[in-house]
């Protein structure tokens, strides 16, 4: 292997086989998933693959490293603690809820377990769309204690989803309020409207609210209302066919700066 070492390690949750010179000096290196070979130095291109021969498999690319776009600088610059896409559907819930339980038995049902349900099923299909061009950030938060539960880019636009749990229930909208069941009505359209607001705000682009219903009975909805669009939770991938509004480079632009948390300080 002419004083080459592969030594495989593991970087931004990917395996990549670092090939080395006896020095330590990186000449190149495999990631396997994206099968292809890196090279850092043309001249050492046979050595180098001579040593990653008993890895490789398959058909690999071999070349020097891809020149890395600005949002994707942006990701690789941001802290782990400022990054919001990891966040899961329903992060901030479920944190309180692991902090702040409740009591084990209790007459009713805990209404945040019911939010987070909600969340939970509205976040999971709206990750579904990710293969199409779009990114979703669960559980962004606003000052004030305020968040918006999902925030949708893509190639249609920027969507502020808000989700309300209303199992087997009928539904009133009344701009702005909103009637769930039995409940006692409440203007959830005002805080759907003002979450996106803020959005917009913080992003310099423009935000449309959603409010979605979870295994709603049936929702009824009093007049046209202004702005904000009203779906069910099976109906939320509906927002994948809105028509084209952003390229692609704005969609990765806009998805690197929400997802940095420092975007939302002052909204």
């Amino acid at each position: 292997m002419k004083g080459l070492r592969v030594i495989p390690t593991w970087r931004h949750g990917r395996e990549r086989l670092y090939v080395c010179r006896t020095d330590g000096r990186n000449l190149a290196w495999y990631d396997r998933e994206a099968a292809r070979v890196n090279l850092l130095s043309e001249e050492r291109r046979e050595d180098v693959l001579d040593a990653l021969g008993p890895f490789l498999t398959g058909e690999v690319t071999v070349g020097p490293p891809p020149v890395p776009t600005p949002a994707e600088l942006a990701r690789l610059s941001l802290h782990p603690d400022d990054d919001l896409a990891p966040n899961r559907p329903g992060e901030a819930l479920q944190s309180v809820l692991d902090h702040e339980p409740g009591p084990q038995r209790r007459l009713r049902a805990d209404p945040r377990r019911r939010a987070l349900e909600a969340e939970l099923a509205v976040g999971e299909a709206l990750d579904r769309l990710e293969g199409a061009g779009w990114h979703t950030l669960h559980s962004v938060p606003l000052p004030g204690g305020d968040r918006v539960h999902h925030l949708v880019i893509g190639p249609g636009g920027l969507f502020a989803v808000h989700t309300v749990y209303a199992r087997r229930q009928r539904v009133i909208v009344a701009d702005p309020m909103v009637r769930v069941g039995r409940l006692e009505a409440r203007p959830v359209l005002r805080g759907v409207r003002a979450d996106a607001d803020r959005a917009s705000y913080a992003l310099t682009a423009e935000v449309r609210p959603v409010l979605a219903f979870f295994a709603a009975r049936e929702v009824s909805v009093t007049a046209p209302l202004r702005e904000v669009r009203v779906l069910l939770d099976t109906d939320v991938t509906a927002l994948a066919r809105t028509g084209g509004v952003l390229k692609p480079a704005d969609v990765e632009a806009l998805h690197a700066m929400a997802r940095d948390r420092g975007t939302w300080v002052r909204v």
